[in-house]
């Protein structure tokens, strides 16, 4: 499908990116940003950047996509549902669940699971292999996960998330005893040599910011809450592990002796807030952590 715009006088000196935003309201702003990487944004037959300028009487063309087949099959997975209405559904992920398919988990993965109960109700803006998913948490991460049913919720949904209005808690075990609370301002990106890990880098990076506090130290480690200011891949383990407390039981960024028997790190999507797209309402949702946290949590207790 192709959108063509030509730039009016209101839109002198518009950045192309913030142009698309405005003028093709059904797609999320990253999923228009990953035109430009695809080279799918033209203005005057010529491919050009996010960052370029509009003149007046410019002719904008996006190309996106085309839909494809859907390959990802519905399968009848339980789910702990907490909310749900036309727009939305909130749902508490298990640890060990993959959220969407990819190589190496084609099956009984959130998405999965999620055809099977929504039908057809579900946004297609984030395309086939995760149909309505709004934001992500890991495989080995629990907690709560935010779903939209359709492309209007799906947008609202996202740019609250690109506005940092989205309230996101999580609880964390961490090594050590961190300072009673701080703020982690550190940006993330890829590894220069391992390109499966992120790490706190200059170059060729996102701004990525955490908020911590300590709600009770254990023997040899603490338990933190940990509020997301951005959502950057692995962002809570990265910058944890950056101040020299990583995240108990995490196999990428912690000790090389890994915790098994908290299978997978100790981190746990709390609490979720957000205002409804529909009703306007802030609505908020929480969540306890898993046995195998709670556990962990008691058997390291302070007597």
């Amino acid at each position: 499908m192709t959108y063509t715009f030509v730039a009016a006088e209101h839109d002198r000196d518009v950045r192309i990116d913030k142009f698309l935003s405005e003028n093709i309201p059904d797609h999320t702003r990253s999923s228009l940003l990953r035109l430009f990487d695809d080279g799918g944004v033209r203005v005057n037959g010529e491919q050009v950047s996010k960052s370029w300028r509009l003149s007046l009487g410019d002719r904008v063309e996006a190309i996106l996509p085309e839909p494809v087949g859907l390959d990802v099959l519905p399968e009848d997975i339980p789910l702990s549902i907490l909310y749900e209405d036309d727009d939305l559904i909130v749902v508490n992920k298990p640890k060990g669940m993959v959220v969407h398919p990819a190589p190496g988990n084609p099956s009984g993965t959130l998405v999965n699971a999620l055809l099977y109960h929504c039908r057809d109700s579900l946004s297609g803006i984030n395309g086939v292999l995760r149909p309505g998913i709004v934001h992500r948490i890991d495989k080995d991460t629990s907690g709560l996960l935010m779903v939209a049913k359709n492309d209007t919720a799906h947008r609202a949904l996202a740019d609250q998330i690109s506005s940092h209005s989205f309230r996101r808690e999580y609880l964390a075990i961490v090594y050590g005893c961190p300072d009673a609370q701080g703020v982690v301002n550190a940006p993330i990106g890829r590894h220069r040599t391992d390109r499966k890990r992120m790490a706190v880098i200059e170059q060729n990076s996102k701004d990525a910011v955490t908020a911590y506090t300590v709600l009770e130290r254990l023997s040899g480690f603490a338990l933190v809450r940990c509020t997301l200011h951005t959502g950057r891949t692995h962002q809570i383990r990265v910058h944890m592990a950056h101040i020299g407390h990583p995240v108990a039981g995490d196999p990428v960024y912690g000790p090389k002796k890994v915790i098994t028997s908290l299978c997978g790190q100790a981190l746990h999507a709390t609490t979720l807030g957000f205002v409804h797209p529909s009703t306007g309402t802030y609505m908020e949702f929480h969540c306890e952590p898993p046995a195998v946290f709670t556990e962990f949590l008691r058997s390291h207790r302070i007597s």
